[in-house]
């Protein structure tokens, strides 16, 4: 049988929200195969998996990644084989961010297939989309709602924003937030002021928009009242006319003071369910997510957008921006060598509560550093995002360097080496299902 390691090569998709040219991590790391990147070209995501809209090839064969994990049950192992159709259960990705991306969210599988059935041209999948954001460069978006008593600061703050939501649902909102206690009824109420911002007409938006960028000139550091405590006054209003410089008089502008403002730091990350709004803004990640390319698109975005979808699907959660992101911990299921402890090294887990996915973070900080994965049963995708060593899985040995891609088979051992003065950096996403372990700890799922 083959030894299971075989180097990928991914597709690189042009939006016009990517980053140009080799400014693009998606174009370079993509560029380690035989990709041309065109130098005033906007480079936006890398895809690595076996989705048919991107599909990753076997750089030695040119097979498709599809054909050869459907051709051999066991490169998938048998269980994740049967669960996901023979298909690689994520699709990971690398996005290079210039632009904000649209204001949207993910349906979940019963909505999912629901829209799938009834508009395929715009909904091309039947698989709901929970996905993960890990920054790669320091990154801004936009990530579930605010707390409320936040909202409730906008809207006396910005009259603009009152105008389109309107008074009396403006007023209903503040009352329910004054009463607080009952989740349910918050909720309602959050649902009752949003959908009426969303429905709010074309033309009044037209004539809003530049009242608020007007605003936010005009105040500066105190725009908004200053702010709040998540977001500065200054913060805030360069944030409207930054977004307002590329996407003019947009409806994303006024949903931007009901969401979080969240950055994130190298390293950080943040977990999306099916059916959380979202945006990203600016920045570089790695991106994991159930094998979907479903959205549904409201505002950032010249594309296909479905308000009444949007705003009936959403879960309507509120949280601050520390509970949207994502705790991580040290894997455990890695042997770092002496010489790895020494220089800093380090492998960090993020595990969403789904089953699709995990990803793990290994950094190799000295030449000569190594860290040995226990096999799991089910597979791995790595990418190689800095530095350089080699990758090893029983007696094939290959070389690793930014933008190499490798397919990992289930229960095989992996051997990440670094070789040379800067840190080897990878992401390992990976499938385990929690059945197919004796001990009851799948090493996704901790």
């Amino acid at each position: 049988m083959q030894v299971p390691l075989l180097r990928l090569k991914c597709g690189c998709n042009s939006y016009e929200w990517g980053r140009v040219g080799k400014d693009s991590s998606a174009a370079r790391f993509a560029s380690a195969t035989n990709f041309t990147v065109q130098e005033d070209k906007p480079y936006a995501e890398l895809w690595m998996g076996t989705h048919p809209s991107n599909p990753s090839y076997d750089l030695e064969t040119g097979r498709s990644l599809l054909d050869m994990v459907q051709d051999n049950q066991a490169l998938l192992s048998q269980s994740v084989s049967k669960r996901y159709n023979q298909k690689l259960p994520f699709l990971f990705k690398v996005l290079s961010i210039s632009k904000a991306l649209s204001i949207q969210a993910h349906p979940n599988k019963k909505l999912a297939e629901k829209l799938h059935s009834k508009d395929p041209q715009h909904y091309p999948d039947d698989n709901h989309k929970p996905e993960m954001t890990i920054a790669i460069t320091p990154f801004e978006g936009l990530c579930g709602f605010r707390p409320l008593a936040e909202i409730v600061h906008f809207l006396q703050t910005v009259p603009t924003l009152r105008q389109l939501v309107g008074e009396q649902a403006a007023k209903d909102f503040e009352s329910q937030v004054e009463q607080g206690g009952d989740v349910e009824k918050n909720k309602q109420a959050l649902r009752a002021a949003f959908t009426s911002l969303m429905e709010s007409k074309p033309e009044d938006i037209e004539k809003f928009a530049p009242q608020l960028i007007q605003q936010a000139k005009d105040e500066g550091s105190k725009f908004a009242g200053g702010g709040v405590a998540a977001s500065s006054g200054k913060e805030l209003s360069e944030l409207m006319i930054r977004l307002n410089g590329q996407f003019p008089n947009d409806i994303g502008l006024f949903v931007t003071f009901f969401l979080n403002f969240v950055k994130l730091e190298v390293g950080e990350a943040m977990f999306l369910k099916a059916d959380d709004i979202h945006a990203y803004l600016s920045g570089e990640v790695m991106e994991c997510m159930a094998a979907s390319d479903n959205v549904v698109r409201a505002g950032f975005t010249p594309k296909f957008k479905d308000v009444p979808t949007l705003s009936s699907m959403l879960t309507y959660s509120y949280a601050p921006i520390e509970e949207q992101k994502l705790q991580t911990t040290d894997y455990p299921y890695a042997k770092l060598n002496a010489t790895a402890f020494k220089s800093d090294s380090s492998c960090t887990l993020y595990d969403p509560p789904i089953e699709e996915f995990a990803v793990i973070r290994s950094v190799l900080g000295s030449d000569g550093s190594k860290v040995t994965f226990e096999p799991i049963e089910g597979p791995s995708i790595v990418i190689c995002t800095g530095g350089k060593g080699k990758i090893s899985v029983g007696p094939k040995s290959e070389e690793l360097k930014e933008g190499f891609v490798y397919f990992v088979g289930a229960t095989a051992e992996l051997v990440l080496e670094s070789d040379g003065n800067e840190p080897l950096v990878t992401y390992k996403a990976f499938c385990e299902l929690e059945e197919t372990v004796t001990n009851g700890d799948s090493r996704g799922h901790l």
